[in-house]
């Protein structure tokens, strides 16, 4: 029988709700996706199938975020949606080269984690309030000036790697089988060297004049560094997507687990505007506020000391 603490999941979750709330700034929330609610609506209808409609629908999603307030092309959504963009197209152009080793996998892998963001788009948008609290830390914002580009992109990522990738692997292992030790996990690595290629063009892409002065100082370091980041967040991914599986036989244990590492990914998320410094902000993503919290539910002590991620 698969080892779960439900008790503590359970205060884990109300933990870090109470957390979240303490270290969130007051920032005035405009639900939905006005004045281009029904065009969202309308370009959220039937999920894509396949890696080309996944394309196709993040443009279109790109053509509406980019016309949204506060100003043409200023939206905080609308920056993490062509970061998303660039990365696919490159998933897709490898998809049937060498280094994929069954493409079918990967690609509907793809799909179910596009998947989980277009249906975080459509829940904020609507009347209820079923929005993941890790994509509503970016949502929330998406008028927000205040913060960078860049920023509002690395919140995007943080939802999308520390919540949704576990969840979508899920999907793809019901749909194709557990994979076990298959070679499904280095088809899965071939994401990573994409990332590692377009972490330096995409970072100067949405840097501020000062954050690329920093850059030119570092050298490779931010890149080598971030790269290793990407490296560790997605490996965690798989880790708890394999915890998740164990899980399935009790839908409501299932449903703890899940809220545990959405509420984990939230504050991981309000790190990136408090923590002070983008390194620091991504080790706590890659292993302190989710790793923490998943590894007490496995009877496990912290991957990282508490110091740490206070």
């Amino acid at each position: 029988m698969v080892e779960f603490d439900r008790g503590r999941a359970e205060q884990s979750a109300k933990q870090m709700r109470d957390c979240r709330r303490q270290i969130q700034p007051s920032v005035e929330v405009t639900r939905g996706w006005a004045p281009a609610q029904l065009e969202m609506e309308a370009a959220l209808q039937d999920p894509p199938e396949d890696i080309a409609g996944v394309v196709a629908r993040l443009k279109l999603l790109q053509k509406i975020l980019d016309s949204l307030p506060p100003t043409p092309g200023n939206n905080r959504v609308a920056a993490f949606n062509a970061l998303y963009l660039t990365i696919t197209e490159q998933v897709e152009e490898h998809l049937r080269g060498p280094k994929v080793t069954d493409a079918t996998w990967l690609e509907v892998l793809d799909v179910e984690f596009a998947r989980l963001y277009f249906t975080a788009l459509a829940a904020w948008g609507g009347a209820d309030t079923d929005t993941p609290d890790a994509w509503e830390v970016l949502f929330r914002r998406a008028h927000d000036g205040d913060i960078t580009p860049l920023e509002a992109s690395i919140l995007g990522v943080n939802a999308h790697i520390n919540h949704d990738l576990s969840l979508a692997l899920i999907a793809t292992w019901k749909r194709l089988g557990y994979p076990g030790d298959g070679d499904q996990h280095p088809d899965y690595l071939v994401v990573n060297d994409i990332f590692y290629q377009q972490i330096p063009p995409l970072r100067r892409r949405f840097a501020t004049a000062w954050q690329l002065q920093i850059d030119r100082c570092v050298g490779d370091l931010d890149d080598w560094s971030q790269g290793i980041l990407v490296y560790a967040t997605r490996a965690l991914a798989w880790e708890r997507a394999e915890r998740l599986w164990e899980l399935q036989g009790d839908a409501e244990d299932f449903a703890r687990a899940c809220t545990v590492m959405d509420r984990a990914a939230a504050i991981a998320g309000e790190t990136v505007l408090t923590g002070g410094g983008l390194l620091r902000v991504l080790w706590l993503t890659a292993t302190g506020w989710v790793t923490r919290a998943w590894n007490r539910l496995r009877g496990r002590r912290p991957a990282v000391p508490a110091a740490a991620v206070s």
